[in-house]
């Protein structure tokens, strides 16, 4: 029996459920995922057979399928939030996995594309942690 797990985006206009197990979950360090996040990787979950139900919002979602590659991206058109993609050319639903509401049920499996990796995201352990914003940036 599938499970089910549910998203959103952050404005809550779009909402899915998603279908089915996921088998892998990656950390991907590519240029193309640096740029489309802002970060310094994509966390994604891939489901194989999942079946992916958009429950609101459907015609707010739009997809960017990068030229000449195997990168797509789906987002709310109102708020930018990443959503889940069904990725054509690997047969498979991809979830990013802070758009889910449910429980990420997977630890992450492993990190790809680490020759691309930014250098300021390297070597993180011994910097600064902070429960909530800290004051340097309030003043």
């Amino acid at each position: 029996m599938a499970n089910n797990y549910r998203g959103s985006c952050l404005c809550g206009g779009v909402k899915y459920e998603l279908l089915g197990e996921f088998q892998s979950f990656f950390l991907c360090h590519c240029t193309r995922c640096q740029k489309d996040t802002g970060s310094a990787h994509a966390a994604n979950l891939f489901a194989k057979a999942g079946t992916l139900i958009w429950l609101h919002g459907e015609k707010d979602v739009r997809t960017y399928e990068h030229p000449n590659s195997f990168h797509a991206k789906s987002f709310c058109s109102k708020c930018g939030s990443a959503l889940p993609t069904f990725a054509d050319s690997i047969h498979c639903v991809v979830v990013p996995a802070g758009s889910l509401d449910s429980p990420v049920p997977i630890a992450p499996t492993a990190k790809i594309f680490v020759d691309s990796c930014a250098s300021w995201a390297m070597n993180l352990c011994s910097i600064p942690s902070y429960e909530k914003l800290p004051d340097q940036v309030k003043s």
